[in-house]
């Protein structure tokens, strides 16, 4: 089974200066072979991995700057590119922007780099061109190597080991519990059993500091000094947002996976779900406030990210997710059939105007989910990639501990 094994890094001022030039020289590499492959579609041709690759080699000997980062690392950018480019066509693909892009590039061979353990909390690795960097041992790698990437969040550096741990996956098996899963903006999710997981990942002192920084960012000039300190502080506090929200989906991934060998989901669209109001074609402009507070409310439980830690979960479990069709489940009775708009009476409070049926409304949401997986719907099945590893247990009040 490949897990993935996250450590942050020691990186040297002379370090931290290569990392940079290394993650700048891949997105241009990006950018230029996204423009590339964006210019052959427009003519009607179609360009490749290999043909780009051959193209770059011949660039290295004309353009001097791209030889300071290592070949593997501007091969494995124009992979992804391509994979990128396969799944969501040339012109779905985005920019690699100078202001919003976190510099990130892979060592995908591990006979290039070793890790060697100095401490109980202290190791190195020894990276090309990079040579020894120390990183902090905050969890074992419980298995061999296959890949390193390097990544920047914030003022931080981290790399990310790819691991082999030597065992498979357990085989999936339907023998086990059910559970359908509903995910909410007043709460993240709500389960078939009457559970309810949420907690609030920014603090009232935080988001008052975050709202006066806002402020301050937008009477600042773009390019200016003081416009950059100001988003670095704005990045800071999002980034604990970001941790802490990721921390609670890990664990509350683990009570609703454990125990059950099939999760059941609606098939949200938050992408589209999310979109501003000033996109809309029916009615353009038209309750944008009301719009930019529900995307807000959205995107901060996080739907997509909770998802993808009960796949990873699954995958270790042997359990199953399926995604199913969202229509009318929170107005149908899951007793009688019954299905109404006037069975929600409100958020929360759910009636059945046919047969009386009293209960949680989201609790409604998530049984009918289940009742729609189970008949048989398109079905997701664990597949090897790498996972963040969770604990075990989290406390529905929102309370949770950090991971090891």
């Amino acid at each position: 089974m490949l897990v993935g094994r996250k450590y942050r890094l020691a990186f040297t001022p002379e370090q931290v200066e290569m990392a940079e030039e290394f993650g700048n020289i891949c997105r241009a590499v990006w950018n230029t072979g996204l423009e590339q492959r964006r210019e052959y579609r427009r003519r009607g041709a179609w360009v490749g991995y290999a043909h780009q690759t051959r193209e770059m080699a011949e660039a290295k000997a004309e353009q001097s700057w791209l030889k300071a980062a290592p070949s593997q690392v501007l091969q494995q950018t124009l992979k992804d590119l391509d994979k990128a480019c396969r799944t969501h066509g040339a012109f779905g693909v985005r920019w690699k922007s100078k202001q919003r892009w976190q510099p990130s590039f892979r060592f995908p061979t591990p006979d290039r780099f070793s890790v060697e353990r100095l401490g109980r909390k202290r190791a190195r690795v020894r990276l090309p061109k990079f040579g020894w960097v120390a990183f902090r041992w905050s969890r074992p790698l419980g298995g061999s190597v296959k890949s390193a990437t390097l990544s920047r969040d914030g003022n931080y550096w981290y790399i990310s080991f790819l691991v082999e741990t030597g065992t498979s996956g357990p085989a999936v098996s339907l023998e086990r519990g059910r559970v359908g899963v509903d995910r909410g903006v007043v709460t993240l999710a709500a389960t078939s059993d009457g559970r309810f997981f949420d907690r609030r990942f920014i603090t009232p002192g935080e988001a008052e500091r975050y709202r006066r920084l806002q402020q301050q960012l937008a009477r600042t000039q773009k390019g200016s000094k003081r416009r950059k300190a100001c988003q670095a502080k704005l990045r800071v506090i999002m980034r604990r947002v970001r941790d802490r929200r990721q921390d609670f989906h890990a664990q509350a991934a683990c009570e609703v996976v454990d125990g059950n060998a099939l999760v059941v989901f609606e098939r949200l669209n938050t992408t589209g779900m999310t979109a501003t109001a000033r996109r809309s074609v029916a009615e353009p402009g038209v309750r944008i406030r009301q719009k930019s507070g529900l995307n807000r409310s959205i995107l901060d439980k996080g739907w997509h990210s909770f998802e993808l830690a009960v796949r990873n979960r699954a995958r270790r479990t042997g359990a199953m997710v399926r995604t199913v069709n969202p229509a009318h489940t929170s107005t149908t009775c899951p007793v009688c059939g019954h299905v109404h708009p006037d069975n929600r009476k409100s958020q929360a409070r759910f009636v059945c105007t046919a047969c009386g049926h009293k209960e949680h409304a989201d609790t409604v949401g998530a049984k009918n989910t289940l009742a729609r997986g189970h008949a048989g719907h398109r079905a997701w099945r664990p597949r090897h990639r790498p996972v963040r590893e969770a604990p075990t247990s989290v406390n529905p009040q929102g309370s949770s501990a950090p991971n090891p």
